[in-house]
C-alpha cells in the first residue's frame, strides 16, 4: 500500500518510526522504493550532489521538476516529496502556490518541503488550502546559508531554541503535515516531538525525532566533499564503485573485455559472400 500523509500522522500516533531518504533518479528511486523506505525527499540537495554547485542557492524550479519527475516515475508505494527551490516561495504566497501546483502537475510530487518557521507560515496555509501538503523544514535552512553564516548548529541559545519552537508551532497551525528538523540539540528536538502533533523528521537531531532522513550520496559514501557529523555510512559504495570503473578500464585496455561471451557472432558464410 501506498505512503500517504496520513500513513506519516499515523506513524506518529502509533510510536512508529518514519524513514526517508533523498533519490534524484528513476534507478535510485526504483530501489529506494523497492527497500520499503516510507519516504523519498527529492531535496534541492542535488545542487550539492548532482550538479556540483557547492550549495542549493542555485538550484531551479526546472532542476526540481527534472529530477522529481524522474524519482515519481521510478516509485509505487513511497511519499515523494519535492523541495520548493530558493526564491520560489519567498518572494510571495501567490508565487508560492503557483510553484507549489507545478511540482505537483509537473514533477508528479506528492507533497512539496518549503524551509521557514512563522516568516512562512502564510505561505504553507496558502498552499495547503489548494489540497497541497506541505512538510516544513526549520533549525538549519541551508537555502539561508549566507544569512546564517555558515552550515551551524541552532537552537543553542535560549533565544534561538525559543524561535525554534514557535516556528515549530507555527508551521502546524499553519497546515503542515510534518516537519524536518536540521542541526539541532538532541533535547530540543525531542521537546519539538513532544509539543507537536505531526512528526518531525530530524537530520544532526538527533534520535527522539519521528523519522530520519540523510542524504542518498552521503549515507552511501558517494559524497566526500564534506561529511557532516550525523552522517552515518551504511555501506561504501562509492570505493565499489571506483574499484569497478578501474578495472572497466584495465580490461579494455589490456584487451580483455569485450570477451567471446560479450560478442554477436555473424552467422555461417554472411561474411564470405560480401
Amino acid at each position: 500500500m501506498s505512503v500517504t500523509v496520513s500513513t506519516f500522522l499515523k506513524m506518529k500516533a502509533e510510536g512508529k518510526k518514519i524513514s526517508m531518504i533523498t533519490a534524484y533518479d528513476y534507478t535510485t528511486a526504483r530501489l529506494v522504493d523497492e527497500s520499503g523506505i516510507d519516504s523519498i525527499l527529492v531535496g534541492d540537495s542535488l545542487g550539492n550532489v548532482m550538479l556540483g554547485l557547492g550549495d542549493t542557492v542555485s538550484v531551479t524550479m526546472e532542476d526540481m521538476i527534472h529530477h522529481g519527475a524522474a524519482v515519481a516515475r521510478g516509485t509505487k508505494n513511497a511519499l515523494v516529496v519535492v523541495d520548493m527551490p530558493f526564491m520560489s516561495y519567498q518572494s510571495s504566497v501567490h508565487d508560492a502556490v503557483v510553484n507549489a501546483g507545478r511540482l505537483m502537475k509537473e514533477a508528479r510530487a506528492n507533497a512539496v518541503k518549503l524551509e521557514g518557521g512563522v516568516e512562512v507560515a502564510d505561505r504553507i496555509r496558502a498552499i495547503v488550502d489548494c489540497q497541497i501538503p506541505v512538510c516544513a523544514h526549520i533549525g538549519l535552512t541551508p537555502q539561508g546559508i549566507n544569512a546564517l553564516g555558515g552550515f551551524k548548529v541552532q537552537g543553542k541559545t535560549a533565544d534561538s531554541a525559543r524561535k525554534l519552537l514557535e516556528d515549530a508551532h507555527a508551521v502546524e497551525e499553519a497546515g503542515a503535515f510534518a516537519v524536518v528538523l536540521e542541526a539541532i540539540p538532541a533535547e530540543l528536538a525531542e521537546r519539538v516531538s513532544a509539543e507537536l502533533t505531526i512528526p518531525t523528521i530530524g537530520i544532526g537531531a538527533g534520535a527522539g525525532c519521528d523519522g530520519q532522513v540523510l542524504v542518498n550520496q552521503d549515507m552511501l559514501g558517494m559524497f566526500h566533499d564534506f561529511t557532516p557529523k550525523f552522517v552515518r555510512r551504511f555501506a561504501e559504495v562509492g570505493d565499489v564503485m571506483l574499484e569497478a570503473y578501474r578495472a572497466y578500464d584495465a580490461a579494455v585496455k589490456d584487451g580483455s573485455f569485450p570477451a567471446a561471451e560479450h560478442t554477436y557472432a555473424a552467422p555461417a558464410g554472411v561474411l564470405e559472400n560480401l
